[in-house]
């Protein structure tokens, strides 16, 4: 506990930004599904947000470097703060579109204060323990925000006024701080040609698992609406696959060490598309069958980005590492991007248990691509052990840095 105690006002800080973040995310598509706004345009909030999260990881360091870190974060609090509010206050699906792009932008630029400031003060002993409660405070944080929705009435403004409440109790820890600020963030610079002849698997595969995990953290709420879910239940829900996604995370990532990754990857992607494929197929609507059904959706889906950035570490070179990372999870971004669009199109012709096809699409091209490139190209000789991820729509390019093997 004593090497937690510089960064624990950080971490305190972070987590009521995540809990901000998680009720925000479940809130606009379970009050948009409410007030019947087209499920194409709820598709667009998912898009927007992840347009703004890529955007900052490319700019906001250069941002950051002009005002300094402790008034760019209390800046990208307060702006997130606003934003909040406004949803609450103007709810107009165009309006809330454009908010989210400000809002994706200003939760990247917040994340990688943070996330650079936990790096500048975990040392080489204690990096591995920062990271790994980091990675509690990325999943507890959301799964708590998420578990506040049926805590007060959707259709009112009270939970777009907690949303602004935890944001602001987020900017008091790092205000506080008497903890002098880190050095300047370093520009991400996105070299797709170099990701994918580091590993063309890791590459392709990671844009289209955050397609598939795009669209369900998205349209899972709007699904959970649609077939009649109550909010209790639909939080429960999007809780689970994200829980039980943690979870496996760990057996999945050593049976990995074992052998081939390709084949691990491959095979929890062909379960999880036949998973989305009998959830549509089935179609069920009693909230058990469905809290079941998604647990077990989450457990595979969650578990891919970890695979596939395991799989780009073992190729890369020494000291290489931050940049494959960095270069993984803007490619995530941008995939996040494409999901929404292709769910909320086929559900809006399908119905709601549509958004499960669009899933299962973007892991069965999963499959495809694994099986193409197994046959192209041999395993690695040598892999590096596996190590858990945190919830990626938490993590920004300076996260790599503070992972323990990228010093």
């Amino acid at each position: 506990m004593s090497s937690l105690l510089p960064v624990f006002a950080l971490l305190r800080g972070t987590l009521f930004l995540l809990i901000a973040s998680g009720l925000h995310s479940i809130l606009l598509p379970v009050r948009g599904a409410q007030e019947g706004f087209p499920t194409v345009l709820l598709g667009l909030l998912g898009t927007s947000w992840a347009a703004g999260f890529v955007a900052a990881c490319l700019l906001a360091p250069r941002l950051v470097q002009k005002v300094g870190h402790v008034r760019a974060f209390s800046s990208f609090a307060a702006v997130m703060a606003i934003v909040a509010l406004l949803t609450g206050l103007i709810v107009e699906i165009w309006a809330w579109i454009g908010l989210r792009f400000v809002t994706g932008f200003a939760i990247a630029g917040a994340f990688m204060v943070v996330e650079s400031w936990l790096h500048e003060k975990s040392t080489n002993d204690n990096r591995g323990q920062v990271f790994a409660v980091y990675q509690m405070v990325c999943y507890g944080g959301l799964t708590i925000g998420q578990m506040l929705l049926p805590l007060g009435d959707v259709s009112g403004e009270s939970l777009f006024m907690v949303t602004g409440i935890f944001l602001c109790l987020a900017l008091i820890p790092t205000a506080m701080s008497t903890a002098s600020a880190p050095q300047p963030l370093r520009e991400t610079r996105l070299d797709l040609k170099a990701l994918y002849t580091n590993s063309p698997v890791a590459a392709v595969g990671i844009f289209l698992i955050g397609g598939a995990n795009g669209a369900w953290g998205t349209l899972g709420p709007v699904y959970g609406a649609g077939i009649g879910l109550s909010n209790l239940d639909i939080a429960l829900m999007m809780s689970a696959s994200m829980i039980f996604g943690a979870l496996t995370q760990w057996p999945a990532g050593r049976i990995s060490d074992r052998m081939d990754r390709r084949f691990v990857l491959g095979g929890a992607a062909g379960l999880c598309a036949a998973v989305s494929l009998a959830a549509f197929a089935f179609n069920p609507v009693e909230p058990r069958a469905v809290l079941v059904a998604t647990a077990l959706y989450g457990g595979l889906a969650y578990t891919l980005y970890s695979i596939a950035a395991a799989h780009a570490n073992d190729h890369a070179r020494d000291g290489n590492f931050v940049e494959i990372a960095s270069g993984m999870l803007l490619l995530y971004g941008i995939g996040t991007m494409a999901g929404p669009l292709v769910a909320s199109a086929m559900m809006q012709a399908g119905g709601p248990q549509a958004i499960f096809l669009a899933t299962a699409l973007f892991q069965g091209l999963v499959v495809a691509l694994v099986v193409w490139r197994i046959r192209r190209r041999a395993a690695p000789s040598a892999k590096e052990a596996f190590r858990p991820m945190p919830m990626e729509r938490a993590m920004t390019p300076e996260a790599a840095r503070l992972d323990p093997r990228g010093n």
